[in-house]
């Protein structure tokens, strides 16, 4: 029998990466492993178990384990909660092993600890490192790292990013790819297609970007893109740009709504708001092409979402993504916008091409499974215990 402890920081705010991260490994773990115990260690209370942990109750135990600090959210709370509660708690609890999901591990473990780096953007772009709390934050945990028994990383570039920037050797970093959620799959019926376009006003065809809007999304070079598409297929095939806005146009945050009125496009772009996320494998489902133009990913979800999905994919050539494309989506250099248009433009016009990098995509994402991520990450734990 194994015993780990989990951080379980983000177990309340799922929407966010490392939430999804706990959401489809913890269920994946405990069914590769019958002889596995976890222990979630929260700050704040859990509620009910959702459905796919259920049947795992008995060898899933929820601790709710406050900080000093009125609120459990703030960003005290969460250093203390990282750099204290947690530790003391795998002591007390005589756990084997801790797991860490997310960037953020003691500097001081009181048991052999096992780290989840999805990507560092705070150390690796000048426009994320934030104000002095965050760099100190950052600096924090960024020795906590060092201390760790073994780092997981969701790519090879992510892995190389932590072996300069983190400065540690080569086998104390291991790469362990993620996977899209089991239900990212086609559409079953014509039906369900016309229907999630009906939900959400889509047009009949379109060209489908998810994501955030931030600058390293590039979707400013999407937007410059979509001159050459608009102009070959006219409103034929809108551009739809699911989620939020942003809140504020800032160098930072640049409001595609702007730079598509700058651009002389703005009749060709659609912003239908935020999209539940149960309505998503049927969003990418619907778009005739999706596009992905992001400098520097992690991971790169989406990527293989929408590929599970069904829908040809065309990318940039930046950081992880090539890892997750692979053969199966065209991978463009983020900053040049007019080789992004054509592969838009080919996708829309020729189903041939079309076909033919669906059933590639297909392929593809076969090689990523939550199974096949929950089976390495049981044996880092073995391999740490074995050491």
């Amino acid at each position: 029998m194994m015993n780990i402890a989990v951080n379980a920081w983000f177990w309340d705010n799922p929407s966010v990466g490392s939430g999804q991260y706990l959401k489809y490994l913890l269920p994946a773990l405990l069914r590769a492993d019958p002889s596995l115990h976890i222990h979630l260690v929260s700050p704040r209370p859990f509620g009910d178990l959702p459905p796919a942990l259920q049947p795992f109750a008995g060898r899933l135990h929820c601790r709710t384990c406050p900080t000093p600090w009125p609120n459990q959210h703030s960003h005290l709370a969460k250093v203390w909660f990282e750099q204290v509660t947690f530790p003391r708690t795998c002591r007390k609890l005589g756990v084997d092993l801790a797991h860490v999901p997310y960037f953020g591990s003691p500097l001081s473990p009181t048991v052999p600890t096992v780290v989840t780096i999805h990507d560092l953007i705070p150390m690796v772009l000048a426009e994320y490192r934030g104000g002095l709390r965050v760099r100190l934050y950052t600096s924090l945990v960024a020795a906590g790292a060092s201390r760790a028994a073994l780092i997981l990383a969701d790519s090879r570039h992510s892995k190389q990013d932590i072996l300069a920037k983190l400065h540690l050797p080569d086998e104390q970093v291991r790469v362990v790819y993620l996977a899209p959620a089991p239900h990212y799959q086609p559409a079953q019926t014509w039906q369900e297609i016309v229907e999630i376009k009906k939900k959400y006003n889509l047009p009949e065809n379109f060209v489908l970007y998810l994501g955030g809007y931030d600058i390293r999304k590039n979707v400013a070079a999407l937007l410059y893109a979509y001159t050459w598409v608009s102009h070959t297929l006219g409103d034929e095939f809108p551009l739809v740009l699911g989620g939020k806005m942003p809140p504020r146009d800032t160098p930072f945050t640049p409001d595609p709504r702007r730079i598509a009125r700058e651009l002389g496009i703005e009749d060709f772009v659609i912003t239908p708001g935020w999209f539940e996320e149960e309505d998503l494998p049927l969003i990418y489902a619907a778009a005739a092409v999706f596009v992905y133009p992001s400098r520097y990913e992690g991971f790169g979800l989406p990527v293989l979402e929408a590929m599970a999905c069904g829908v040809p994919v065309v990318t940039t050539n930046a950081a992880s993504i090539p890892e997750l494309a692979g053969p199966a989506a065209y991978q463009i250099d983020p900053d040049d916008t007019k080789h992004i248009a054509a592969p838009i433009i080919r996708l829309c016009t020729d189903e041939e091409t079309r076909d033919d990098l669906i059933a590639r995509g297909f392929e593809q994402v076969e090689k990523f499974s939550w199974e096949k991520t929950a089976a390495e990450t049981l044996q880092a734990y073995r391999d740490v215990l074995s050491a």
